[in-house]
C-alpha cells in the first residue's frame, strides 16, 4: 500500500503564490509517476502537472510558464509550486503516484486540499 500525504493550498489572492507539498510512504518502486491532479466544482478532474522518476515532466496548457513541479527522489515527495494565480485556479488539488508492481499498474491519490483564488 502507498500513503500520500499532502501539505499547502488555502486561499491567495489573484496573482499571488501557493506552494503544495506531497510525500509518498510505504510499497514505492524506484521508478514511478508522481503528479497533481485538481477538480473544481461541477468539472472533471483534470491533470496539472506530473514528472516521472529521471524522466520527463508534463504540465497542462493552463498552468505552463506559471507553475512548476519538482521533485525529491530520495524523500518520495513532490513539489507544486504555482505562481501567478487566477480565479480560475480554483479546485481541490490531488496528489497522485502511479507504479508498475511489475504485473499491473496502480494509482493511488491523496485526500486533497482546498486551493481558492479570489479577491
Amino acid at each position: 500500500q502507498v500513503q500520500l500525504s499532502e501539505s499547502g493550498g488555502g486561499w491567495v489572492q489573484p496573482g499571488g503564490s501557493l506552494r503544495l507539498s506531497c510525500t509518498a510512504s510505504g510499497m514505492i518502486f524506484i521508478r514511478n509517476t508522481m503528479g497533481w491532479f485538481r477538480q473544481a466544482p461541477g468539472k472533471e478532474r483534470e491533470l496539472v502537472a506530473k514528472t516521472t522518476t529521471n524522466g520527463p515532466t508534463v504540465y497542462a496548457r493552463a498552468v505552463e510558464g506559471r507553475f512548476n513541479i519538482s521533485r525529491d527522489n530520495d524523500k518520495n515527495t513532490i513539489n507544486l509550486q504555482m505562481n501567478t494565480l487566477e480565479p480560475e485556479d480554483t479546485a481541490v488539488y490531488y496528489c497522485s503516484l502511479r507504479q508498475n508492481t511489475g504485473e499491473r499498474w496502480l494509482s493511488y491519490w491523496g485526500q486533497g486540499t482546498q486551493v481558492t483564488v479570489s479577491s
